[in-house]
């Protein structure tokens, strides 16, 4: 009897213990027409928003960037404040980590993740003799 009880006493904390870590570190990867089809669902909840980078801009003298997140056709407007990656530019693909508030993707500090451009195309293996 001491046994099972302690098992089931072992089994509810491990699962407590689960339940708590997964709920505050959950983040959704999804892409921009994905949020787009039912933006009410994702609002206010922790994204990893994927897509392409357009219409980037800068303020002057700051931090503060404004571009647009496309992806399969469809567009979404987001805000970022911070140093980003040599790589963020127009067209570069991108991850980027944050929040939807209305019909705005609000990046989160360090939030920006863009993909490197591959320097090096792929060639067929040589053969013998070749």
């Amino acid at each position: 009897m001491k046994i099972v009880l302690t098992c089931a006493v072992l089994a509810a904390a491990l699962g407590g213990l689960m339940y708590t870590t997964l709920a505050q570190g959950t983040e959704y990867y999804i892409h921009v027409d994905e949020v787009l089809q039912n933006p009410d669902a994702w609002k206010g909840k922790k994204l990893q928003l994927h897509g392409f980078v357009a219409d980037l801009r800068q303020r002057p003298n700051s931090l503060d960037y404004k571009f647009d997140v496309r992806f399969n056709g469809k567009v979404m407007q987001a805000t970022y404040t911070g140093i980003v990656p040599d790589t963020f530019k127009n067209e570069s693909e991108v991850v980027l980590k944050g929040r939807l508030h209305g019909d705005r993707f609000s990046v989160e500090p360090n939030g920006v993740m863009a993909k490197c451009p591959s320097k090096y195309n792929a060639q067929a293996p040589r053969t013998a003799g070749s």
